[in-house]
């Protein structure tokens, strides 16, 4: 699942131990050209507030109006079914692109206790599958392995929570401001270390969290898994390789430095020449980014992070940046 559907999850809980009634939504099947994807969440509160998506915004408005004009009765079943988009009238009522079908779960949330520990074990950057029985509304929490997915037979869906996706910087500078405030916008969650203590003022909390030490203790501390994306942008190779050595024997899925292409070369030069493996060196990402002619600080921060994301979401670089002058 998404990790910003994390989000859908914590106000969740929030809402039943505030002693309000909630209904959670999640789509279970798709036909056709769909909105959302198979897991994407939306909780409907009992005064109509909504977190979430499932669709582009019609379908929220009739679920909001289902709540309304009494479709949701107090005793109803614990779960059931919801389609849209059945007949291409239905999909053009609801926005669904023609022909487009989309299956949704209605559950009513009772105890909160399994949504309380799924959050706790997405934050220990645990993967955890959520099974849901159609019929008693039942839940039961289990590990969960990078590969499963979303199964979903009629009867049982058991859905994938995982942690949110994790940046480190490795520099506190100008560009790693621009960078940490785009990347906490595509819900990723910053992490800084730079053991220069002249660059670490006005960092405001709300950028990212610190991590004490050297770049090459921050990559340890943080468990680096592969949820995780590291990026060296201090331009000083004592703190940068420092960093890269750790971090490219590391999972992370993405690793990257700042630098023109004469000094990327270079970089892995002397990595080789610190004893990393060529299969490692390779990893490397620099120069960072996609092509978009960029310039500026924030002009590079958005082609760094649109490679991270397009790495992500597994989609194939073509527009890899030829040529990155040193900023």
């Amino acid at each position: 699942m998404d990790s910003v559907d994390l989000n859908v999850l914590r106000s969740v809980l929030e809402w039943r131990r505030a002693g309000q009634r909630v209904m959670l939504y999640s789509v279970v099947q798709t036909w056709g050209t769909a909105p959302r994807a198979p897991g994407a969440m939306l909780a409907l509160r009992e005064d109509g507030v909504v977190i979430g998506s499932v669709s582009g915004g019609c379908v929220e408005d009739d679920l909001i109006a289902r709540l309304h004009d009494g479709r949701i009765p107090a005793d109803g079943p614990p779960v059931q079914l919801i389609t849209y988009g059945v007949t291409r009238e239905e999909a053009a009522r609801f926005g669904l692109p023609c022909g487009g079908t989309l299956r949704l779960t209605e559950e009513r949330v009772g105890d909160p206790t399994w949504v309380a520990e799924l959050l706790a074990r997405c934050e220990a950057h645990e993967i955890v599958a959520r099974e849901l029985d159609l019929t008693t509304g039942d839940v039961v929490l289990q590990a969960a392995s990078k590969t499963d997915a979303l199964v979903f037979d009629g009867q049982t869906l058991r859905a994938i929570y995982g942690p949110r996706w994790r940046l480190l910087l490795i520099g506190a500078g100008q560009l790693s401001r621009y960078v940490a405030e785009m990347a906490r916008l595509l819900d990723f969650e910053v992490l800084i270390c730079d053991p220069r203590t002249e660059f670490v003022y006005g960092w405001e909390e709300q950028h990212g969290r610190f991590v004490p030490g050297m770049p090459d203790e921050a990559v340890l501390s943080i468990q680096t898994d592969e949820r995780t994306a590291i990026v060296a942008l201090t331009h000083d190779p004592r703190l940068d390789d420092m960093a890269l050595l750790t971090a490219l024997d590391s999972k992370a899925f993405y690793v990257g430095a700042l630098g023109s292409r004469v000094n990327s070369q270079k970089r892995r030069d002397n990595l080789a020449q610190l004893g990393l493996s060529q299969q490692a060196i390779e990893r490397l990402h620099g120069p960072i980014g996609l092509h978009i002619g960029s310039h500026t600080p924030a002009e590079i921060a958005l082609s760094l992070l649109a490679e991270i994301v397009a790495i992500k979401n597994g989609v194939e670089l073509k527009l890899k940046r030829p040529l990155q002058e040193d900023v």
